[in-house]
This record gives C-alpha cells, structure tokens and sequence, in this order.
C-alpha cells in the first residue's frame, strides 16, 4: 500500500474538495495522510483524526499546532506564562550579571528588540507563518510517504522539502486550486517569482479548469492537468431536508433564494442585498461565514429588509445538501474583481445543481460552459443589482421556467459529478510515479 502525505494551510474541516480527493485515493488502496492546521477558534477538532472510519475511503488528518509553542502557551495561560518567562529571565540575568555586564547588557537588548520587534503585525505574522511552514515539513518528512502533495502555494515549499530533500526523491503533486498569481490581496510579482521556481520541483500539476491551465501555459510554458471541483452524484430526494424556514422564523411557504459559501470581498453579496428591494417574492438567506458577516448584516439593517434577509452560520459540509434541498434558486454571483475570479468554475454552481435547484450565476467563461451546454438558470452582471433582482423575479414568477431549469440541473448533474471526475486524479497519480521514475533514471544515467 502506498502511502501518500498532503498539505493544506487550513484546519480541514469543511474542505469539501480535498475530501473528495483523500477518499478517492482511499478507495483504491491509498494510505492517505492530510497535514493541516489545528485551528484555536474550533478548539474541538482533533490534532489527529480518522476520517471515514472504518470504510474502503478512510484517512486519516494530522493537524500541527496553529502558532508556536511560546505563544500557544502565552495563550492558553498567559499568568502562568509571564510567571514562567519572568522567572527564567531574572535567573538568567543575575547569572549574567555575575558573568558579565557586558554579556548581560547584550542579553537585555536582544530581549527588548525581540518584543519589541514582534509587536509590529508584519514581522509577527511572518515569524508564525515560517514557524507552521516548518513544523508542517517536519510532520511531513517523517511520515516517509511514497508520493507527496501540495495544495496550493502556501504549502509548496512543504511538498518540496518532504518529497525532493531525501537521498531517494519522492513524486510532487501541486494541486493549485487558485490562480496564485492573481488574486486579490497578494503581491503578484512576488508570488509568480516564488511559484516559477518552486514548480521547478513538481513532478505533476493541476489546475481547476482549462480557462486556468491555458493562463498557466502563457505564464510557464506547459499545459497542467485539469481537475474541476465537482460535487458528489447524489439524488437529492434521499435527502431528509432541514428546515430552514423553521430555523430562521419564515412562513413555510415563502420560497428560498439560497447564497452557500464564504461571506467574502468580491462575491456579490453586497449586491445580492441591493437587489432584494426589486424583488416581488422570496426570501434571501446566507449560509456561511466570513470577514464580511458583520458588514452584510448591518447592510440589511440599514435597508430595513430584515424581513427579506436571513442569516444562517457555517454548517458542516456533510449537512449542507440538506439546506440547499430547501433552496428554490441558488447564488453564484462572483464579481470580476481579478483573474482568480474571472476564470472560476464555482463548485457553489455544481452544489446547486446536484441539488436540482435553479442558479443565477455571473457571466464568466467557465460558468457559461455549463449554461450553454444545460439550461440551469439565468446568467447575470453580478455588479447591476436590478440585473439579479430580474433574474429572481423570472424564475419566481414563471413555474414553467423555473421547472425547466429543475430539470436542467438534473440532466447537468449526470455530467458535472465527482464519480466522473475523480478518474483524473487517479490519472494525475499514475501519471506523476512515471515521470518522477523517469526522471529518476535519467538523473543516473
């Protein structure tokens, strides 16, 4: 059984994509091993867990501690810790002091500008963020794994270490879920240096759609695999729905216009709740979490639509069809804000779909691919709130339209499903043990 190690920089909790890859691998024999952080703010996931117990698909999740053991220990007793720090710092002035002033002069500076240094946001976030990159390769390294993979450029140099450091190098998978290079709120210079000569060392990469592995070409001159984020086939009748009209205190026959996902900058979502006075009928609800919670609710307290708009938290991904069974319309109204974006295929829109539920969606390229080949819903400018509120009032309006978009989705699930595409990954993974060999033989030749 070959073993096979990944890295990702969150707490795998609800990563519904590198679950359905860890199980994939699972299933045909794979000892699957996920390297991730233990995050502080859900202190009751485990710092190893077996996911999948029990079955053909188990694996198991390593999660490192989220910040190094000084300030781990600072923050779970900070007392207790300046006791301790205190304590060791005087002993080991007076000796010090008995030694030298000079070395204790030095000693005392050297504390004051570590403190004062690690006050600045920059410099601490650098530190802790070189601490988790070391202790992930560390976990990693020692797992000895047969082949190793990297999911997205913050865990690269991870993948990197632990696969090509060693006496015999190990096969390097870099799964890219994101354009790296062009996203919002990182440097692209920086990050495109960083990944041309990281990806030096990857045996075999993939990309999320073909929009994204021809922009790759044009930046480092070959073609990555494609591995679209597609839900699991399921038939959403065997689904026993929660009841969010219940949940957020509406009228049962009020009809449901879902937004699943992150609470995030550059989703539409300010503009999915300027749309809501144009609407005639239905309710928005979000089901998520994120930086823009707080903002959006104010928003809808400013407007007056706390009648029209409602809130549910993060849900565990294993429950979340069961919300979306509830949805008469689903959201996917990504903004054009960058690269990253534009070229997103949206697992949110294979969500809705699995689910039989009808999408107003951006225009975007890979996004249209699936309404030009199914009729599933209404393609909309994300940043014209009278555009979405259009769409809503179509489909709301007309039974007919909103069931043919119904039966469009069932047909598009037949198509755009895990079970189909998980087939490449198993590809990706034949494919990186041939080229790594061959380039292993061709290295003692």
């Amino acid at each position: 059984m070959k073993k096979v190690t990944q890295f990702v920089w969150n707490n795998f909790k609800n990563d519904a994509r590198l679950h359905r890859e860890c199980s994939a691998l699972s299933e045909v024999g794979y000892d699957v091993h996920m390297v991730a952080l233990k995050d502080p703010k859900f202190p009751d996931l485990p710092s190893l867990e077996i996911r999948n117990k029990d079955q053909q698909s188990e694996y198991n999740v390593h999660r490192i501690n989220f910040y190094p053991w000084l300030l781990e220990a600072y923050r779970q007793d900070k007392t207790t810790f300046l006791i301790v720090v205190g304590g060791v710092t005087s002993v080991v002035s007076v000796a010090l002091f008995y030694r030298s002033i000079m070395l204790l002069s030095t000693f005392l500076m050297l504390l004051i500008a570590s403190v004062a240094s690690f006050k600045k946001r920059f410099i601490r976030k650098w530190f802790i963020n070189l601490d988790r990159s070391i202790r992930m390769a560390f976990t990693g390294y020692k797992m000895n794994a047969d082949i190793y993979q990297s999911n997205d450029l913050n865990t690269l140099i991870q993948g990197v270490i632990c696969s090509k450091f060693r006496l015999k190098p190990r096969p390097l998978i870099y799964d890219s879920h994101e354009v790296q290079t062009d996203r919002t709120g990182y440097n692209k210079n920086i990050v495109k240096v960083m990944e041309s000569n990281l990806l030096r060392f990857v045996d075999v990469m993939m990309v999320e759609n073909h929009t994204r592995a021809a922009h790759n070409e044009e930046l480092y001159g070959f073609y990555p695999y494609t591995l679209y984020n597609y839900s699991e086939y399921y038939n959403i009748e065997d689904k026993e729905a929660i009841d969010i009209h219940a949940e957020v205190g509406i009228d049962e026959d009020e009809k449901i216009l879902l937004y699943q996902g992150g609470l995030q900058a550059g989703r539409g979502l300010h503009n999915l709740i300027n749309a809501m006075p144009y609407v005639d009928e239905g309710i928005l609800v979000f089901i998520g979490d994120g930086k823009l919670k707080d903002e959006l609710k104010q928003q809808v307290v400013d407007m007056g639509l706390q009648q029209k708009v409602k809130f549910i938290g993060r849900v565990d991904y294993k429950d979340l069809a069961r919300y979306t069974k509830n949805a008469y319309v689903g959201f996917q109204v990504l903004q054009n804000i960058c690269f990253n974006h534009y070229s997103a295929s949206s697992n949110k829109l294979f969500e809705y779909l699995m689910a039989d539920v009808p999408v107003i969606a951006s225009d975007l390229p890979e996004i249209r691919k699936v309404f030009n080949q199914y009729n599933v819903g209404e393609l909309v400018n994300p940043d014209d709130p009278q555009s979405i509120a259009q769409a809503i009032n179509k489909i709301v309006q007309d039974e007919t339209m909103h069931a043919s978009y119904v039966e469009g989705a069932k047909q598009a699930k037949h198509v755009y499903n895990w079970n189909n595409e998980k087939e490449k990954l198993y590809d990706v993974y034949r494919h990186a043990e041939d080229v790594h060999v061959k380039s292993f033989i061709s290295a003692l030749q």
